[in-house]
């Protein structure tokens, strides 16, 4: 495992129990680096939405437990946050509560010179999503890894 992969990981383990005291979902845990700086971000849900006092009730002992852990080498910006509207869809869970709903795919790679395409998520497996156009005979079916993003699609 990389070390990102173990930062999120243990940080993933440590934030389940947490949340689940307060019915909240963890969505994601992201170790990145943008900008020159480091960030650890956890992204948190519930039926309804995510408040910023949810996020500080997740927050301040996160906070503290990473402190007192000190297993991350470089520092880094804490944030715990919703995931928002543009939710990405990440784990089976996600695409679980996803098919039937319109979804945007962007892919790393073009297919028929296309990089996005936006349909309704029909399956999923664990290497394939099946996305139905709205103009298209045949469903496209994208292999998982060459996703770059798979969130929910919405009309404005």
């Amino acid at each position: 495992m990389t070390k990102k992969e173990t930062y999120e990981a243990r940080t993933e383990a440590y934030l389940l129990p947490e949340l689940k005291k307060h019915d909240f979902e963890l969505v994601d845990v992201e170790y990145v680096k943008e900008g020159g700086s480091w960030y650890l971000r956890a992204y948190i849900d519930k039926e309804g939405g995510i408040t910023i006092d949810d996020c500080e009730r997740i927050s301040r002992p996160l906070s503290d437990w990473l402190d007192k852990e000190d297993f991350i080498e470089e520092s880094y910006i804490l944030e715990v946050s919703s995931p928002g509207l543009g939710r990405p869809l990440k784990k089976d869970k996600d695409f679980a509560r996803s098919i039937g709903k319109n979804v945007e795919v962007r892919l790393f790679k073009a297919v028929d010179k296309r990089k996005e395409f936006t349909g309704v998520l029909v399956s999923y497996d664990k290497d394939t999503v099946t996305v139905q156009g709205e103009e298209e005979a045949e469903p496209w079916v994208f292999d998982r890894a060459g996703i770059a993003l798979i969130r929910l699609a919405f009309d404005f």
